[in-house]
């Protein structure tokens, strides 16, 4: 009998108390998708109005949204992410199983065999607007909800009369057609985002970014969790993403 990963140990344990269920599972399941069992919810929902509360509500810099999953397709061309969302796939010559290039080496990691030349793989969900898929224009679900934010931003300044600097932050979900999707709920298909971005004039930007690290770090540590077990992680330049200048990673 083969004993179980920490990780599976971890699922097993959600699974029973009511946390997170496999979604699905009665039919088979979908690989990469959860539903949040009857605590699970409390605890996100909990959560939520936690953050919404600390980073909204709390300060008069930063005023809120709430943009639909589907918008127009123009605005991921102009955000780069048709061109430059997606991940490289590599498929086995023997088993034919499929992994994200960055996730193995040479070989196989079920089988032994050798790969295919990657492809690229855009990782964003297509979907269809309109009464037939013939007639109906493509349009995706999002990857994230920051460009809800983004195309809304004069019309926010203008109607709430703000000026630089302030933020807009909405919660929402986002999808992402990944690869391999796995261990547990940290890379998964259908996830749920909190999202703050923040404008400020430029020349500035460094300094306030830093002090939103501090602030996230501290958002955390008010909550309870041990400081000592906390760790910020700068991403380095071939991580980042394409739209990103600098990233800083909260690990526990």
């Amino acid at each position: 009998m083969v004993e179980p990963t920490l990780m599976e140990k971890v699922t097993n344990l959600a699974k029973r108390r009511g946390f997170i269920f496999p979604s699905a599972e009665l039919y088979g399941g979908l690989g990469g998708f959860w539903d949040f069992g009857p605590l699970g919810v409390e605890l996100k929902n909990n959560l939520k109005r936690a953050w919404w509360k600390r980073f909204v509500q709390q300060r008069d810099d930063v005023v809120g949204l709430d943009s639909t999953i589907i918008t127009n397709p123009t605005v991921w061309k102009a955000s780069g992410h048709l061109e430059h969302f997606a991940d490289e796939l590599v498929e086995c010559t023997q088993c034919h199983h499929r992994f994200k290039a960055d996730d193995v080496e040479k070989k196989c990691p079920d089988c032994g065999g050798t790969f295919v030349e990657p492809k690229k793989f855009n990782t964003m969900f297509r979907t269809h607007v309109g009464p037939t898929e013939e007639t109906a224009s493509e349009a995706f679900l999002r990857p994230e909800t920051a460009q809800g934010i983004f195309v809304n931003f004069d019309l926010v300044r203008q109607t709430q009369r703000k000026r630089l600097p302030f933020g807009i932050a909405q919660i929402g979900k986002a999808f992402r057609n990944e690869i391999t999707p796995g261990n547990f709920i940290f890379r998964s298909r259908e996830f749920e985002q909190m999202e703050m971005e923040f404008f400020v004039k430029p020349g500035t930007d460094d300094e306030w970014f830093d002090r939103w690290v501090d602030e996230s770090l501290r958002f955390f540590t008010d909550l309870g969790l041990n400081p000592k077990r906390l760790r910020r992680t700068k991403q380095k330049k071939d991580e980042l993403a394409h739209y990103s200048k600098a990233t800083t990673d909260l690990e526990y």
